[in-house]
């Protein structure tokens, strides 16, 4: 890659961000992509160099996420020869990318490198790799870069069918039981406005995926929070039990309605809009699928109900929203606080009280990503960036790079765990060299939580490699990498702590809480089981 990094040098409208590990680079470049609408963009070298990022480009697969990965090649010549640092990139990314590239004459460039972008921002979204051999990024040619670009078998359907999204809005206005499920596609295709407004000349509840959230205000009251396997009581019921279902960027997954089988026993109508028609009816058959970009499916609804003059019946839906509130009524996220022990459901709702809601919040991958989920409210779209789909441990440090970097000035928030931390804490010295003040929350509880979790729940308490027995002091590791670092044991000083951190604009700021090893996250829907039978708390096991 050093023609390009030589290049590189010779300009200053391309910011590059040296991170000191590939896997850093992707999910830095994931986190800019997920908080701006804009593309990702990771360089990475040949054979270890790609290997590296694999994780970060199936992550933002998995997930929707538009960015473009350049890697190096060895040379033409030397392809299929074992070369030093060779692997076979194409190969090895096919099956986590949207599409890929190899550039095999310097004149191919310029055209390839718009048709990855144009690949990784239209339809679903996701990412492009394109691959160059040190020979061609060596040679040199005039060009010009291609203003626009078609590709003969790629052309992505924006405007949902007419027909399909009058008959949706006739199901949805004779509905007694209605549901509007929304997805991380709200979020990626920028309709949470619409979505919003759709829900609310409605009046109809709506539940969020954990992408989608901040996709609808959770503070909202139509809200009902977060479904799926620990989601609420009355997102779980309602989902289960609604009688029309309006599914929006969102895919069925095994986190969200759990057993299909078990799912689809109670009768109803589910309407489905999706860009990616291969989505429909993937787990879940529908009745009316609506292939299109979501905001312009949704506009057009909006439309559609606005010219017609038409609207739901309340009374129709009253015994409905009764039945929900009963279910809220048993508020099934309250958990008892302590003044000995710090609680992570606390530390997370301190911060949103400090923050006002309005910090970007990455995560990592177990229990605390699921309390920020939970108690973090999102009433904002890409202020919650986590890994979903593929559930990537390290992911939230890099992120929170790329989130700074796209917004300097906004406060940035990751909530890790002891566990998670430690696969990209090298990072801290990217943020250290790049003056990223990012706030750092480690919800330690010396165990890989989630696992320790279900060891106790499916496992007859054998706590099998989970127990962390052999961590480093966090706050000192982080003043070694001349950062700050603050070790919080006390209830009383969690609120103190985390304003002080936000304080130091400057800074970046590594908070190590020391957080009960016993707790644990519900509700919860074990793997297999149904949306219904939810495990509240202990005593449900």
């Amino acid at each position: 890659m050093l023609f390009l990094y030589d290049e590189l040098s010779k300009q200053d409208t391309v910011r590059h961000v040296l991170v000191r590990h590939e896997q850093a680079a992707v999910h830095a470049a994931d986190g800019y992509a997920r908080s701006t609408d804009k593309v990702g963009v990771a360089l990475v070298t040949s054979g270890p160099g790609v290997t590296n990022a694999v994780t970060g480009i199936a992550t933002a697969y998995c997930d929707s996420i538009p960015m473009v990965i350049i890697s190096g090649q060895v040379p033409t010549a030397a392809i299929g020869q074992d070369a030093f640092q060779e692997v076979d990139t194409v190969g090895i990314t096919r099956p986590c990318v949207k599409h890929n590239f190899l550039v095999k004459d310097v004149r191919d460039i310029a055209t390839t490198i718009k048709k990855a972008f144009f690949l990784a921002k239209t339809g679903r979204p996701g990412p492009v790799l394109v691959d160059i051999p040190k020979d061609v990024s060596a040679h040199k040619c005039e060009y010009e870069y291609p203003k626009t670009v078609a590709l003969r078998s790629y052309n992505p359907i924006v405007k949902g069918h007419q027909g399909q999204i009058r008959k949706a809005l006739g199901l949805l206005l004779e509905a007694k039981r209605p549901m509007i499920y929304a997805g991380g596609g709200v979020v990626l295709a920028d309709a949470a406005e619409k979505l919003t407004k759709l829900t609310r000349l409605l009046g109809f509840p709506v539940t969020n995926t954990l992408m989608g959230l901040g996709g609808y205000p959770a503070t909202d009251r139509q809200n009902l929070g977060m479904l799926g396997m620990h989601g609420t009581i009355e997102a779980n019921m309602a989902m289960h039990y609604c009688d029309v279902l309006l599914a929006i960027g969102a895919r069925f997954d095994d986190r969200v309605i759990g057993n299909p089988a078990h799912f689809q026993s109670e009768p109803r109508k589910i309407i489905h809009i999706d860009i990616d028609p291969s989505s429909i009816s993937k787990r879940v058959k529908v009745d009316v699928p609506i292939v299109g970009n979501l905001s312009d499916v949704l506009d057009d609804m909006i439309k559609m109900l606005e010219s017609a003059g038409d609207k739901p019946n309340p009374v129709q839906i009253e015994p409905w929203w009764k039945q929900i509130e009963e279910w809220r009524r048993r508020e099934c996220l309250n958990y008892k606080n302590s003044t000995e022990v710090i609680k992570p459901q606390f530390v997370v709702e301190t911060l949103w009280k400090i923050t006002k809601g309005d910090a970007f919040v990455t995560s990592d991958v177990g229990q605390h990503q699921m309390w920020a989920a939970q108690y973090y409210k999102f009433d904002k779209p890409r202020r919650w960036v986590n890994s979903g789909g593929l559930g990537t441990m390290g992911f939230g440090l890099p992120a929170a790079m790329g989130v700074q970097l796209a917004h300097p000035g906004s406060p940035v928030a990751v909530i890790t765990g002891e566990g998670s931390i430690q696969m990209c804490i090298q990072e801290l010295s990217t943020c250290k060299q790049y003056r990223l003040p990012i706030k750092v929350l480690s919800l330690n509880n010396r165990y890989l939580g989630m696992v320790r979790q279900w060891q106790q729940f499916f496992h007859g308490n054998r706590y099998s490699e989970s127990y962390m027995d052999s961590l480093p002091d966090f706050a000192k590791l982080a003043e070694a990498y001349g950062h700050v670092g603050l070790r919080v044991e006390k209830p009383g000083d969690v609120e103190g702590a985390i304003r002080e951190a936000f304080s130091r604009k400057n800074d970046l700021v590594f908070l190590d809480f020391q957080v009960d090893p016993t707790e644990n996250v519900f509700p919860m829907v074990q793997g297999g089981k149904g949306l219904t039978e939810m495990i509240l708390s202990s005593e449900d096991l």
